[in-house]
């Protein structure tokens, strides 16, 4: 299973892109999107390598603040 997290574009040079995700930049290929990329953008990112799609900036901004809210929650003893 696969989890893509929101990232927002900083650069973008022909088919590579320099993405942020709470604070870690990394490089990133950008040769499965289809559409082109501005700096401001956000992406989905698999597997640290790949964007996968662009997406609308209120619902990675929204997907940023829940895993935020999750990340962040203490973990309970008590799941059995």
């Amino acid at each position: 299973m696969c989890m893509t997290i929101p990232s927002r574009v900083l650069s973008v040079d022909g088919e590579l892109a320099t993405v942020e995700c709470f604070g870690v930049q990394r490089d990133v290929s950008t040769i499965l999107l289809s559409e082109s990329l501005a700096i401001g953008d956000y992406v989905t990112v698999m597997a640290n390598a790949f964007v996968l799609e662009k997406i609308p900036a209120d619902v990675a901004l929204e997907s940023l603040a829940y895993l935020s809210s999750v990340l962040a929650e203490p973990e309970s003893d008590s799941v059995r």
